[in-house]
This record gives C-alpha cells, structure tokens and sequence, in this order.
C-alpha cells in the first residue's frame, strides 16, 4: 500500500511539474521561431531567435523600459523592506495599547483592490503634479510611492520578528547600543532569510506591475517592460516571435534573483531565525 502511495504521489508531482514548466518551455521555444509558427503552435525549437531579437531592438526602445523598470523595482524593494521591517520591528518589539488596533486597520487595508484606489491615487499624484513636479503624474517617483509600503509586508516581518531572540536585543541595549543601533546592528543581519524572502516577493511584484505604471505612466521614455509587451500585443498584426522574445527578456532578471536567493527565500518562508 505503501509503494502505491509512492507511485500515485510521483505522477501527481510529475503531472504537477509539466504543467508548471511547459508554459517556460513554450515561451523559450517561441522566441526561436517566426510568428506563424508559434500561431502554429510548434513546439520545436527554431533558428529565428536572432532575427527576432534584432527585430525588437528596433522596433522598440527596449532598453530604456528595461532600465525604468530596474529603477522602480530596485528602489521600491530597498524602501519596502526599509519601511516594513522597521513597522513589523516596531509592532512586536513595543508594547502599547493603541499597537494592536493600528495593525488591525492595516490588516483591514489588505481587503481594499488597488482598483478601487486607482482614482484617489491618479487624482492626489494629479494634484501633486502643480507644486511638486518631481512627484507628480508621469514620473517614476509617481510609480513607486504607492507600492512602499504594503501590510502584508509589515505582517510577514511582524510574524517573523515573533520567533526572534529578544534577550540579543536587551544585551545590546544593555552594551551601550541605541535603539536604531540595535535594529541595524543585530536585528538586520539575524533576519537576512526574511530580507530576503521579502525582498524576492517584493522585487517581482513590483517588476511585473502592470495597472498603475499604465494609468500614471504616459510618456514613452517612461514605459516599462510590460507596458512595452504589452503595446507589442496590441497593434494590429502582432509579431509573436517578437512578443515571446521580450517576454524571455523580461522574465530574465526576476527568474535569475530568485535563483541567486533560492534558499534564502525557503527559510525566510518557514520564518527561520539565523
């Protein structure tokens, strides 16, 4: 009964993982061929990767999308876990009255779409626009602001912070340290695990934002990689050679810092402390 068990649970992850890879291998292959094989749904691989690849630089500007979404992930990531991990920090750590009911509204938060928030959103970076350019409509500040910082981030470090040793953080009070000094000296690199899982969660999230870099973001030279795939599957006669050729691109960078930080990100996960 037992090697039945084993047998049943094999196909079923090997079932699992062909459906989970099948649409990467897809995507790989359909960037070698031409657009009417992939229309065709060839599944082998084809000789037109170049071509295709030669055909995007000039058909779009796809490095300066390639570097606007590098600079809004990358800056939203460093302030997102900035910010939480200094709210999820300071929710476990202090203790007062009022804390629990404050995490409760940000909880709540959780429940509200982001499309809900689109037009409170557009019209407040509109009224910033007449005194504060910088952080108004069609800038990339205007892209990052709303996504530092979300609860469910300030919840994740909370949750992890419950695990953490608090008798390091009275030895390093009690060694002189202040309070800053100990969260930067001796929290920081005793939650890597949880820095990383965050940051991974955050860095992909942030670079595969589709809806508000599109309703804030109206100039060309501030598009972002998937606003540019997505305008090179709306015109008329899209080239799918093309199209799956930016979509390898850009899945690129997210794919290789999930892999960099693979362990991390299973540790952080589970919530391990090291």
């Amino acid at each position: 009964m037992s090697n039945l068990k084993r047998v049943v649970s094999y196909i079923v992850l090997t079932l699992a993982t062909i459906i989970s890879v099948f649409p990467f291998l897809w995507m790989i292959v359909s960037a070698t061929n031409k657009s009417v094989d992939v229309t065709k749904g060839k599944l082998l691989p084809g000789s037109h990767f170049v071509e295709n690849f030669n055909n995007l630089i000039e058909t779009v500007n796809l490095i300066p999308a390639l570097m606007n979404s590098a600079k809004i992930s990358i800056t939203t990531t460093i302030l997102s876990l900035l910010i939480a991990s200094l709210a999820g920090y300071g929710f476990e750590i202090y203790k007062s009255k009022s804390k629990d009911i404050v995490f409760n509204i940000l909880l709540i938060s959780m429940m509200i779409p982001f499309a809900a928030l689109m037009v409170p959103l557009f019209r407040l970076f509109g009224t910033i626009s007449q005194t504060v350019p910088f952080f108004g409509i069609d800038t990339l500040t205007a892209a990052v602001l709303p996504s530092v910082t979300t609860a469910f981030l300030i919840f994740f470090f909370r949750q992890s912070t419950k695990m953490f040793p608090k008798d390091i953080l009275e030895a390093g009070r009690i060694d002189g340290l202040s309070e800053l000094g100990v969260f930067f000296r001796i929290y920081v690199p005793t939650m890597k695990t949880t820095y990383a899982a965050a940051a991974i969660i955050t860095f992909m999230a942030s670079w595969n934002n589709y809806l508000w870099p599109l309703v804030v973001l109206q100039s060309p030279e501030n598009q972002t990689i998937p606003l540019l795939i997505s305008n090179l599957g709306s015109s008329y006669s899209p080239d799918f050679g093309i199209i799956m050729t930016a979509i390898v691109i850009a899945t690129l960078p997210a794919a290789l810092i999930f892999f960099i930080m693979q362990k991390h990100f299973v540790a952080g996960m589970m919530g391990s402390v090291k």
